[in-house]
């Protein structure tokens, strides 16, 4: 069972129903709060705090306080995150293979940034 460590480690960072897909919308160019709170249906600002939160933590995101009045907070993704793209295609594409093989249709997907 050693030898599955990593995995489970992977699955601790990028675990859930939202991580992924705020990583996602970071990387197609949301950066402010509501921004990315408005990109991912049915995420509630709750979550989205909690969220990225730990994926700062597990540095995959950075989060930047700029000196305006009122103060504004954006979120990036890290040079790090980038390591995330093969796992996050390899997803992907067993997801769309998975479906076809439940449902027997293929799925229109696009290229994920």
């Amino acid at each position: 069972m050693q030898a599955l460590k990593p995995v489970r480690d992977t699955l601790d960072v990028i675990n859930g129903k939202w991580k992924l897909q705020i990583i996602i919308s970071l990387n197609a160019g949301n950066k402010r709060f509501t921004e990315i709170e408005r990109s991912i249906p049915k995420l509630t600002s709750k979550v989205l705090a909690k969220e990225l939160k730990e994926l700062e933590q597990n540095g995959l995101v950075e989060r930047i306080v700029k000196d305006t009045y009122p103060v504004s907070i954006e979120y990036y993704p890290t040079q790090y995150t980038s390591t995330l793209h093969p796992v996050v295609e390899s997803l992907k594409d067993w997801g769309e293979n998975h479906r076809k093989h439940i449902f027997g249709t293929p799925v229109e997907t696009e290229k994920l940034k």
